[in-house]
């Protein structure tokens, strides 16, 4: 099997709950049918959003370069990154290495439009996300229309992301239904994609509907089969 590198802390939390499930859904008997994983928790990471909406990502930039560098030291064969926001420099972070960099949110949509047949696909995610067109240009490729809420549900979902789980609270249930209702009945959206590692862990405290799919888990799962190990749904 090959080695696993990943960069995280973009929450602490998100990457403690992608690394427990990367566990709990690889197939093994014994230690050593457990991937090996490098996992840089970067906290220090400039905020990808603000990163954005600045238009000056020079620091986030240069801690990213940094952390891969890192992980083409300790030897690692693929690079997860369990943010979706930070996803928008994707190309700028796959040419600092040769090393292949997951892209989470093109796994999804593909997951979503190819697996699923979903034709409008609702993304909840950061401000960040939303603005940057990460998700709409995945859709797009596909022919799927990519849905974002109005304003004042957005701000709902940055609360939760910010004030909430990112904040060390249980993430406010009620504000996250709400969102998911707007997307499947107002947006008429056939798949909506949990856009957001702070938002999978929502799933902590209850089963989603069906038609939620989490990046995350998305990006667990490649990550393993990646890596040479035997995925357990």
């Amino acid at each position: 099997m090959e080695k696993l590198g990943v960069i995280g802390g973009m929450g602490p939390e998100a990457t403690a709950y992608y690394y427990d499930q990367v566990v709990r859904h690889t197939q093994a008997a014994t230690d050593q049918d457990h991937i090996d994983m490098v996992i840089l928790s970067c906290a220090s990471m400039p905020d990808r959003t603000r990163a954005i909406q600045t238009g000056d990502a020079r620091s986030l930039l240069t801690t990213m370069r940094s952390c891969v560098s890192l992980l083409e030291q300790a030897g690692c064969a693929h690079i997860a990154i369990p943010c979706n926001t930070s996803h928008f420099f994707y190309d700028q972070i796959q040419a600092f290495t040769g090393i292949p960099v997951i892209h989470m949110p093109r796994e999804a949509v593909r997951e979503t439009v190819l697996v699923g047949g979903a034709r409008r696909v609702g993304v909840m995610g950061t401000d960040g996300t939303v603005a940057s067109g990460v998700y709409a240009r995945e859709c797009e490729a596909l022919g799927a229309t990519c849905v974002t809420p109005p304003a004042e549900l957005q701000a709902s979902v940055m609360s939760i992301i910010y004030d909430d789980v990112k904040a060390g609270r249980e993430p406010d249930l009620d504000a996250f239904d709400r969102v998911i209702g707007w997307f499947l009945d107002e947006g008429a959206c056939d798949s909506v994609i949990l856009a957001c590692t702070e938002l999978s862990v929502v799933s902590q405290y209850r089963r989603l509907p069906e038609a939620v799919l989490d990046a995350m888990d998305v990006l667990v799962r490649k990550s393993i089969l990646l890596s040479g190990a035997r995925y357990r749904a």
